[in-house]
């Protein structure tokens, strides 16, 4: 059958060509404070869209601006234009979903609604490149202030630090509607309201964002088929839910899989609440997310430890923490580690740290530590073995032309690796001033992206502070080793003649490797390297 029957023998095909198969049409969006459609315009004939038709405001001296937009479906293509007014078109809509839009100015959240004014809805956002969630640390501005470009609105904590989160637009805050404190708030959903007009502010006194605006959550009864449980009672109506219980009662008492959805598992073990221990109202005993709050409303979580007498406190994760602690689970879960130790002898580095400190207090600047040496050392180390400094990408390894080191930095709110940026390419001082700069962020929980993004290797030093003397330590993804420093201690040594002994102070360095990218040739190629500068330390200053 040819492409004009079925046009002809197809009512929703026919009417579909009657929409857009035209040579030139004109789409016009207005906004109002009454409902909002679209306008279409075809051989000079006004047809409504999706709505009622909008009031023909215009003003003097405003016209039309035009683009083009292709028609999905369709050959050719239209010409759509646009109201130049005071209010900012959202986008364009299109012919029951069917237009695209190549290039169209960025939208708005205006109100469509007749009992409020135009208004912006500020969402979450997002301020890190793996954060899904976070939490509002306080509000700089209150309801009622003037707010210009560039003013900070509030501290969102993130997955990784505090971050200030600045007003992109001039109006008023009209409305906060998740305050200080709030926790786990989903990238985009609406955490205040702006306007244009001071006298408008009032009028969002009582404002709640729509349930459309809340971004989708995970559905309970996806996880759990509840359509099927009225199912099985209406062919045994009294005997059906006797059976279950017992079943569900057995797998408990012996040990064998408790089968519960996922927001079930995750609410339980957020409450430190046994499985086992609570009765599943679901399909075959299944437990739900009903299930652990009702155990949890009946008092069941000190239940369970009243038997043991244990006396406890919960201490509430920081979204920083929980993010840690999942990146560092994957990473092991996923990353095939493998670890390299050597020992390298330090007297010639704290020989030559204890020369160069007097010439920077001399000249105003802070000490070199000997973590600033290490820094300085695996930078250079990695310029000599680019084949340590990549990261596995899954179809290929891409090796980095900038030596980026990360340092941990143990804090009250978790644990920072904040970046020292082209490593191998500073001095000591200069190092080790940032360093003391981005540590000290880092404690005041006040490090910005720019701070901890981009790093290409990771150092983590446990020695020097905390006297330990060796450690293995999880790689960071997405990089593909980082290098564990114990501390230094005195050793006896053989010395340059027969039946002679001498001191030596040696250093553990482990080197944790990812076999996907570091071979273990590899990996000793660069810890023999970064011994070499750590050993003769004035090669560093070549």
């Amino acid at each position: 059958m040819s492409a004009a029957q079925l046009l002809r023998h197809s009512r929703k095909l026919r009417s579909l060509r009657n929409s857009v198969d035209c040579e030139r049409t004109s789409l016009a969006r207005y906004f109002s404070t009454g409902s909002g459609s679209s306008a279409v315009k075809e051989n000079g004939v006004e047809k409504r869209i999706g709505g009622a038709r909008f009031s023909q405001y215009k003003q003097p001296g405003k016209e039309l601006e035009t683009f083009k937009v292709s028609l999905g479906g369709a050959n050719g293509s239209s010409t759509c234009r646009r109201m130049l007014i005071n209010r900012v078109p959202s986008a364009v809509t299109g012919l029951n979903g069917s237009l695209s839009c190549g290039r169209v100015a960025s939208a708005r959240s205006f109100s469509s609604s007749a009992d409020l004014p135009p208004h912006q809805e500020i969402g979450m956002p997002s301020l890190s490149p793996t954060m899904t969630e976070g939490n509002i640390a306080k509000w700089i501005k209150k309801e009622g202030d003037k707010v210009s470009p560039g003013e900070v609105l509030c501290e969102v904590e993130t997955d990784k630090a505090t971050v200030e989160m600045e007003c992109m637009e001039e109006g008023y805050l009209a409305k906060i509607v998740q305050g200080d404190g709030a926790k786990e708030i989903k990238v985009g959903e609406v955490i205040c309201v702006t306007v244009e007009e001071e006298g408008d502010i009032e009028k969002f006194k009582d404002y709640k964002p729509s349930a459309a605006d809340a971004p989708a959550a995970p559905s309970e009864s996806k996880a759990t088929p509840e359509p099927a449980a009225p199912k099985v009672e209406e062919k045994v109506p009294a005997k059906a839910p006797e059976p279950k219980a017992p079943k569900a009662e057995k797998a408990s008492r012996s040990g064998d899989r408790i089968f519960a959805s996922p927001l079930a598992r995750k609410l339980a073990e957020d409450n430190n609440v046994q499985l086992s221990s609570v009765k599943g109202t679901g399909p075959d005993g299944r437990i739900l997310k009903a299930d652990i709050e009702d155990y949890l409303a009946k008092g069941g979580k000190s239940e369970a430890f009243a038997a043991s007498g244990l006396d406890y406190t919960d201490i509430p994760n920081a979204q920083i923490r929980k993010v840690t602690a999942n990146r560092l689970l994957a990473s092991k879960q996923t990353i095939p580690h493998y670890y390299l130790t050597v020992d390298t002898r330090v007297d010639k580095l704290i020989k030559l740290r204890g020369e160069l400190n007097p010439l920077q207090e001399a000249s105003g600047g802070k000490k070199i530590s000997i973590n600033d040496l290490v820094i300085k050392a695996a930078a250079l180390a990695l310029r000599k073995v680019p084949e340590c400094n990549s990261s596995w990408m899954n179809d290929f390894i891409r090796q980095y032309h900038n030596v980026n080191i990360n340092v941990a930095v143990q804090t009250e709110h978790g644990l920072f690796v904040p970046v020292v940026r082209d490593a191998d390419k500073k001095g000591l001082g200069t190092i080790g001033e940032e360093v003391k700069q981005l540590a000290q962020r880092a404690r005041d929980n006040s490090l910005k992206p720019q701070d901890y993004e981009g790093g290409t290797f990771t150092v983590s030093n446990l020695g020097g502070p905390f006297g330990i003397k060796q450690f293995c330590a999880i790689i960071n993804p997405p990089q593909s080793a980082i290098l564990a420093i114990g501390s230094a201690e005195k050793r006896v040594i053989p010395g340059s003649a027969d039946g002679q002994y001498e001191f030596g102070s040696y250093m553990s360095v482990t080197m944790s490797c990812d076999h996907r990218v570091i071979d273990g040739a590899i990996g000793a190629e660069f810890l023999k390297a970064f011994k070499g500068y750590i050993e003769n330390p004035t090669t560093m200053l070549l």
